[in-house]
């Protein structure tokens, strides 16, 4: 598979989840402020270019399971790979207009 056939399969996956995410966005932005550093913890890679620790990721996964009883579209994020597309989570949920400069 080339570079380009790669492209072809992943970026329409990320614009579906996108799209799917945002259009339960207000929702999920309520519920996550409900609990305590999550926001925090979800855009620490938005917003300081760190990588999750192993400790982080586990704490996000309990946070999205809790979250996915409310929100059932968020399960995607639970399933085997999950953590993989936790970006585009941040990506989506991000509130500022453009990103910081680094």
């Amino acid at each position: 598979m080339t570079a380009a056939d790669e492209d072809a399969v992943v970026f329409p996956m990320k614009s579906l989840i996108k799209h799917i995410i945002g259009t339960h966005r207000a929702l999920i932005l309520n519920e996550a402020s409900q609990i305590h550093g999550f926001m925090r913890l979800l855009m620490k890679q938005v917003n300081t270019d760190e990588k999750w620790t192993k400790d982080e990721k586990a704490e996000l996964k309990r946070h999205l399971k809790h979250l996915s009883m409310y929100i059932p579209v968020l399960i995607i994020f639970c399933l085997p790979f999950g953590m993989l597309l936790i970006p585009i989570l941040a990506e989506t949920l991000d509130r500022r207009s453009s990103r910081r400069p680094h």
